[in-house]
């Protein structure tokens, strides 16, 4: 087996090198377009130049710097005033025990600012015994990313875009950068913050009250107060959430941008706070590819295979799981333990890559499913990855997984698989085959796709998963870096009012070439492709897209009770709440006015 996995770490440094390669002293994006600093930045940074230009008109009643509290539900403009209406320097935000939630503030000026910083203070209860302390708090400076537009009959955004000039481009809000301490801020610039407090399952109900403090240079430029509503009730720690959270993880996207070897313990070291941003999140799945470029490629950093599979010189099949072992260890290691996907029997490319021991070369077989080949070399390895599974423990939390594929292919796929170990549980993430529902152990299916009452029924009573995902064909709601944040946190709601188990997305890291500085790909629209920033820097879109899976436990939590207390009228109230959660009505009702409405009727108990 040793040169097994001699071929693994030469194919996998290759392949490293070659994307690693692709800038050298200034940093380049997917446009061409030169960021004007070194590759792959971490620490700091400085943004991209704006490409809108700033209007003197709208600027023409600003006198001074303003500090305001603004709306998570916002992307401040960069390069225009606050839309603050009236100056707001105090807010109060309702939470649960355990539950985190986040405020924005927002300052803006005609004059420049050198040395912007702020602090917040840690929040005293109203008897002065109890605190949230600085160690339950996230803040940082709401940072601007490129982004672009839907395709141009706004109807989705899939598709190839070469060319970035042919697609709007601007500056937004998204990155939340808890690393960089001081901006300097040109005249005319408006400028965002985050603050997010995780209140601890052990505090006592009440008031708490901080405050932020902006200034610039040693100047205060003003105070703001933050209190918060802790209500008598406690929201369970994520790994105790029912809510099924799918994120695809990328690995490589983390070697390349990190610059390490890949599997590596400094690579190791430098997944481990992005995999825990994941399981804080309450992910659930971790993602592995057993064969090279499960997706053809479609990422700017593709999916090598975590297993190596050689055909030695006398024709028989061998397999080496040390990648595939490593990786499963280390996300348990950070807790993410309840599912492990394998992708994928049925590629997008049909096309199998192999260590040829005869040659001594890296080779490609093309097979399909119903080939007697297919069916022969696969059995092989299933059988193989079954045992392995078995002796490790992971066998009955695996799944086999598959994604947008016809019905004749899985139906072959699945032949295999049963035959290779009947005892092998099935995923897929596609279109909605109810003839399929009964091999499938964890069912995905689109948005716009509604299972029946009664599938929904059956499924939940055999314990299996069934949720949705959005793609780049979804216009709204969706998670482009140009969406409104408030459809992140959309979904989980939605997911409630269905009775569905939770949601999934196809990344969680698979980075573009610069992502804090341009989300844009050559694909699909800006930030389709991640959630999170190097330097484990949250978004706008990731926190509220936590703010709904908690809001989905919180449901959970209040109908389990009032089903036992039989108060059929709070039922009735939330279920009226969650009935605004409609697709279609996105358009004219945007998703922050429905969530404000609903989160009014849940904090009300």
């Amino acid at each position: 087996m040793k040169s097994n996995k001699i071929i693994v770490a030469v194919f996998l440094s290759i392949s490293f090198s070659i994307q690693g390669q692709a800038q050298s002293t200034v940093g380049v994006t997917h446009s061409g377009q030169s960021t004007g600093q070194t590759p792959f930045p971490v620490d700091t940074y400085a943004e991209l130049r704006n490409p809108a230009t700033t209007d003197p008109g709208l600027w023409k009643n600003v006198k001074g710097t303003s500090v305001s509290w603004g709306s998570t539900d916002i992307r401040y403009k960069k390069e225009e005033p606050a839309p603050v209406g009236r100056i707001s320097k105090e807010i109060e935000l309702t939470a649960w025990k355990g539950e985190r939630v986040a405020s924005q503030w927002v300052v803006w000026g005609d004059q420049p600012l050198h040395n912007l910083s702020f602090s917040v203070t840690e929040l005293v209860h109203k008897n002065k015994k109890s605190k949230i302390g600085q160690d339950r708090l996230l803040s940082g400076f709401v940072r601007y990313v490129m982004t672009d537009e839907l395709n141009k009959d706004g109807m989705g955004g899939c598709g190839s875009r070469p060319d970035a000039a042919a697609f709007d481009s601007s500056l937004v809000a998204d990155p939340i950068d808890h690393l960089t301490k001081v901006l300097s801020l040109p005249e005319r610039t408006t400028q965002g913050g985050w603050v997010r407090v995780w209140v601890p399952q052990d505090s006592p109900a009440g008031i708490y009250e901080g405050k932020v403090v902006l200034k610039d240079g040693d100047k205060t430029l003003g105070e703001l107060v933050l209190k918060i509503n802790v209500k008598d009730r406690i929201l369970p720690m994520p790994s105790e959430w029912i809510y099924h959270l799918d994120l695809w993880q990328n690995p490589f996207a983390i070697a390349r941008y990190h610059q390490v070897e890949p599997w590596s313990k400094a690579h190791f070291d430098c997944m481990r706070p992005y995999m825990e941003m994941y399981r804080q999140a309450g992910g659930k799945v971790i993602t592995a590819s057993i064969m090279h470029k499960p997706w053809n490629g479609q990422t700017y950093d593709y999916f090598e295979t975590m297993i190596t599979w050689m055909k030695k010189a006398d024709g028989s099949w061998s397999f080496d799981y040390t990648v595939f072992d490593r990786w499963i260890e280390f996300m348990m290691s950070v807790g993410v333990t309840q599912e492990i996907n394998c992708y994928s029997m049925v590629p997008w490319r049909l096309s199998f890559q192999y260590f040829d021991q005869a040659t001594n070369s890296l080779k490609f077989i093309e097979m399909k499913p119903g080939d007697l080949e297919y069916e022969d070399i696969w059995g092989t390895m299933l059988r193989s990855f079954a045992a392995h599974l078995k002796e490790k423990g992971w066998f009955d939390i695996t799944h086999i997984s598959m994604d947008e594929r016809p019905m004749a292919v899985m139906q072959e796929t699945l032949k295999v698989i049963h035959k290779a170990d009947p005892g092998f549980k099935v995923s897929l993430a596609g279109a909605l085959h109810e003839e399929l529902s009964d091999e499938l152990d964890d069912y995905c299916v689109a948005l716009r796709m509604k299972y029946s009452e009664e599938m929904k029924a059956k499924r939940r009573a055999e314990g299996k998963v069934t949720t949705f995902y959005t793609s780049c064909e979804e216009p709204r709601p969706n998670t482009f870096t140009f969406n409104p944040p408030a459809e992140c946190e959309w979904f989980s709601w939605y997911a409630a009012k269905e009775n569905l188990d939770g949601y999934s997305r196809w990344a969680l890291n698979s980075w573009v070439i610069e992502p804090l500085l341009d989300s844009r790909f050559y694909t699909w629209p800006g930030g389709d492709t991640y959630f999170i920033y190097p330097g484990a820097r949250t978004s706008m879109r990731f926190e509220r897209l936590i703010a709904g899976i908690q809001a989905f436990e919180k449901i959970r939590i209040l109908r389990e009770e009032f089903n036992l207390s039989g108060n059929q009228q709070a039922k009735a109230k939330i279920d009226k709440a969650l009935s605004l959660f409609d697709e279609n009505t996105l358009e004219t009702v945007p998703a922050s006015v429905v969530i404000s409405k609903a989160n009014k009727i849940i904090n009300s108990y």
